[in-house]
């Protein structure tokens, strides 16, 4: 055995043999019980980040662990391919998004391996890969023909430069964020799934998520958002159609002032035919974003309409207006607005000088307060006709029965959640499977045709969909009627392949969209991500589960049973200001720090020039304040075990992680001191057997005794708890105990063999590559990913003498040891027959004895 820890050598021989045994190559094995592990997979963007290097990580580390415990362990990896970034990198470096791609799968590949990830390479896929998306074409014409998918006119943020829809998120303060010229809400036809037909499904079924996190659960609970609430009439003046809106708050009914309608009303559209003014303003309004977070915080603009409205229960008249907050996506395009007891109105009210008329005062108070702002809490009806005196829950009824009779309204429930629209204005994702005739209308591409594959060869300059360009792509005929038709050029929006990837792990080369393979592996055990993808991607995630589930394709109801979000990757941020207030930011590996006695950082400067730099906030790790890690430049300089090891150790990995250069030079030396720890005893007469336990002397039963500790500690701590972080602390604490027992008789040694087979064990989840060296140093031909995990032998924990503290007066004054079974009177007599107690005792009477069993003993005097 080689005498210096060399990781470059360890590592590559490892990943050598897991690579030609075919390690993590599963296949159906019905008499096991299975684990399926799952992290999110990457967007290829080139290289790997330390946020993907800790999400694999704990992933690995759980998938290897379950293979431990004799489970047919299945851990996949694909591509996540499709997307903005690689349309982005196609116009800089002219090369079209599929080179760019592939290029980056390759690179990032090469970097998975490295780190000894321990995934079935057999079942890899890309998204961007035809024979993938192809099934998702196929459900969709499934969908469309049941009527679950479905084309129809929305409202988008369109950018008139690159000509396309953008996501909320990619508008900002009113810009494209590519372009930066001002978007427009146009309406424009867009494909839709009826997410909404599974609204209440979705909700109700977070309940039976019990390995979710709470937060997760909550905020799709939110944007599912089921209300109850009433669906008023307002009838117009001079008009026989009536204004609809939806309220979950009837009992403010009487605090109507105004109604507001969105830009996109058709009520707003005619009123602005007749009305430049009005025409102009509802312009302005469609090149707003449709975000409800930038409507939030935007100035309450309007104008009035010149309609009335008429109060279904006063007959009051009530001015319309058109309002910059009102979305035509949300209820009926149309709000009642009650400036009193709703924040937003009461802006808007103010701003335009509009009554503020309060007909709720708490509970405990003769009237609410409006002069500042709102009064949104629930309360006591005031002014509000029959219907004063009642509680809002009590008017909430009251109200909606006294609409009900009139024919002006009806209870209903209503969702946050809106159809998911999957339509994207984008070349580089999977062509949407439909075909445009003038005579038949939208018609499904026939299975026959199926994949509808993406042309990857094209010029692409940023300025619209080429796919729109390219007669050869969208002229063809009508699979019904053989006329001239034209093929969809829009493409699925990204979400589509990343919310059923995760089944086709289990049967990636099935000649179907998914076979009874899928069933045997499904759902997915435990499933690790980002906090990030809490709504969108795990709720889209969720509903198209149900939807092949009423395919017949899976049996289950949800994808993943057990959820686990790992906290960012955080780091010190570093920089000079110059005298503009101008930062230059500097990244960890440019700067010298001094730290003090407690590893805080007391000063900072520059390598270069020894100029002093200023300490920012602990961030999270971005290209903007460059503050990022190199997963790679530590892989190459530590190892991987290292890089795993630190990330593991550091924190636990549902929090925050905060990076530091000393842990990593301390996680370094842990394994170089492990490492030696081993070849000192190989090299003092190689592996060793344990011998009778019964016939060890105490010391060798006290090492027995914490190694067993350590193995017990360990299996909850990562079986049960996931913090990892004190399982690596305790084999720590176990390395140091085996340092310094330095016995070299046979019992001593099969002792110390013991310890060391149990610490690699424990750890080989973790730090693979060193482990599986040990292993076989230690005399082993199995591979340790081979071998199960280490058991307590409850027999090793049993001690035959236990350690009490003893206390006079609250201050300890001797430990001693006694029976572990020994009783109160005996354990008193012990603590008061101690030569140091009998000191601090002298002179002074015994007030009374105080035993707690197994820990201390407190004797009171005076």
């Amino acid at each position: 055995m080689d005498s210096i820890y060399k990781p470059e050598v360890i590592e590559a021989r490892a990943q050598s043999y897991w690579q030609e045994q075919g390690t993590f190559e599963v296949d159906e094995d019905p008499g096991r019980e299975t684990y399926y592990c799952l992290s999110m997979f990457p967007y290829p963007s080139g290289r790997l980040h330390i946020g993907h290097v800790r999400n694999y990580t704990i992933g690995d580390v759980i998938a290897r662990y379950q293979r431990m415990l004799g489970r047919n362990v299945l851990q996949p990896m694909g591509w996540d391919a499709f997307g903005l970034p690689a349309e982005n990198a196609a116009m800089q470096n002219r090369v079209p998004p599929a080179r760019w791609t592939r290029e980056n799968i390759e690179y990032m590949r090469g970097q998975l391996g490295q780190l000894g990830f321990g995934y079935d390479w057999r079942r890899e896929f890309a998204t961007c890969d035809p024979d993938y998306y192809r099934w998702e074409q196929w459900l969709f014409t499934r969908l469309f023909e049941k009527g679950l998918a479905y084309k129809k006119t929305a409202t988008v943020n369109w950018d008139p430069v690159d000509q396309t829809v953008l996501a909320n998120e990619q508008v900002i303060d009113g810009k494209g964020w590519r372009s930066g010229v001002p978007v427009e809400r146009r309406a424009i036809p867009q494909w839709f799934f009826r997410i909404t037909d599974y609204a209440d499904e979705l909700l109700d079924a977070l309940d039976a998520l019990p390995g979710w996190p709470d937060q997760v659960r909550t905020m799709q609970r939110n944007w599912i958002g089921r209300s109850r609430g009433v669906e008023i009439q307002f009838p117009l003046e001079g008009d026989e159609a009536p204004l609809e809106v939806f309220t979950t708050r009837p009992d403010t009914l009487f605090g109507v002032t105004y109604m507001g309608l969105a830009a996109e009303h058709p009520l707003a559209e005619a009123a602005a035919a007749g009305n430049p003014e009005l025409a102009a303003f509802i312009e302005e309004c469609k090149r707003t974003g449709t975000a409800e977070s930038e409507l939030a915080t935007l100035a309450k603009k309007g104008m009035d309409t010149g309609y009335r409205a008429i109060h279904p229960l006063t007959g009051e008249s009530i001015p319309v207006y058109v309002a910059n907050f009102v979305l035509m996506e949300y209820g009926h395009g149309a709000v009642m607005a009650v400036p009193a007891h709703d924040q937003r109105d009461w802006e808007f009210a103010s701003a335009y000088g509009l009554p503020v008329r309060p007909v709720i005062r708490p509970s405990d108070a003769d009237a609410a307060d409006v002069s500042e702002a709102a009064y949104t809490e629930k309360g006591v009806l005031v002014d509000s006709g029959d219907f004063t005196g009642l509680t809002s829950e009590q008017a909430f009824d009251a109200i909606a029965e006294r609409l009900e009779s009139m024919g002006r309204g009806q209870r209903r429930i209503n969702y946050r959640l809106r159809d998911w629209g999957v339509s994207r204005q984008r070349y580089w994702g999977a062509p949407i499977p439909m075909i445009d005739c003038g005579k038949c209308g939208d018609v499904p591409v026939p299975d026959k045709d199926l994949p509808v594959v993406l042309p990857e060869e094209v010029e692409f300059d940023g300025a619209g969909s080429p796919l729109k360009r390219m007669p050869e792509f969208y002229e063809t005929t009508c699979p019904r009627c053989g006329g001239a038709a034209e093929r969809e050029t829009d493409t699925f929006d990204t979400f589509m392949e990343s919310s059923w990837y995760y089944a086709r792990f289990a049967c990636a080369d099935a000649d179907a969209m998914l076979d009874e393979r899928a069933d045997y592996w499904l759902p997915v055990n435990q499933y690790v991500g980002g906090i990030e993808h809490a709504v969108l991607h795990l709720l889209y995630s969720r509903f198209y589960h149900k939807v092949m589930r009423d395919e017949g394709l899976v049996s289950a109801d949800e994808p993943y049973t057990n959820l686990l979000t790992q906290g960012m990757v955080v780091a010190e941020t570093y920089y000079r200001e110059d005298a503009g207030g101008r930062r230059t930011w500097y990244n960890h590996e440019q700067v010298e720090v001094e730290t003090d006695d407690k590893g805080r950082i007391v000063s900072a400067r520059l390598k270069a020039d020894g100029e002093p730099v200023t300490v920012g906030a602990v961030e999270k790790m971005s290209k903007s304040k460059n503050n990022g890690v190199d997963p790679q430049a530590m892989i190459e300089r530590f190892g991987a075990d290292t890089v795993r090891l630190f990330i593991m150790f550091a924190a636990p990995p549902d929090q925050s992680l905060e990076w530091s250069d000393s842990g990593v030079d301390g996680a370094y030396r842990f394994l170089k001191r492990f490492w030696s720890l081993a070849h000192r005893h190989i090299d003092g007469g190689g592996p060793a057997t344990l011998p009778d336990p019964a016939a060890l002397n105490d010391d060798q039963k006290a090492v027995r005794r914490k190694i067993h500790e350590t193995i017990q500690k360990a299996s909850d701590d990562v079986g049960r708890r996931y913090t990892f972080n004190t399982a690596i602390a305790a084999v720590m604490e176990l390395t140091n105990t085996l340092y310094k027992f330095e016995d070299g008789s046979e019992a001593g040694r099969g002792v110390m063999q013991e310890g060391l087979e149990a610490a690699v064990r424990i750890l080989a989840p973790i730090v693979p590559h060193i482990t599986h060296q040990l292993w076989r140093e230690l005399g082993h031909d199995e591979a340790v990913v081979d071998v199960t995990w280490p058991a307590v032998d409850e027999s090793a924990l049993v001690r035959d003498a236990v350690e009490l503290v003893v206390q006079v007066n609250g201050k300890v004054r001797a430990r001693i040891e006694v029976a572990p079974d020994a009783g109160k009177d005996s354990v008193e007599a012990a603590a008061l027959a101690d030569e140091n107690v009998q000191r601090f005792l002298d002179g002074k009477d015994l007030k009374r004895v105080i035993v707690v069993p197994g820990k201390l003993v407190n004797l009171v005097a005076q």
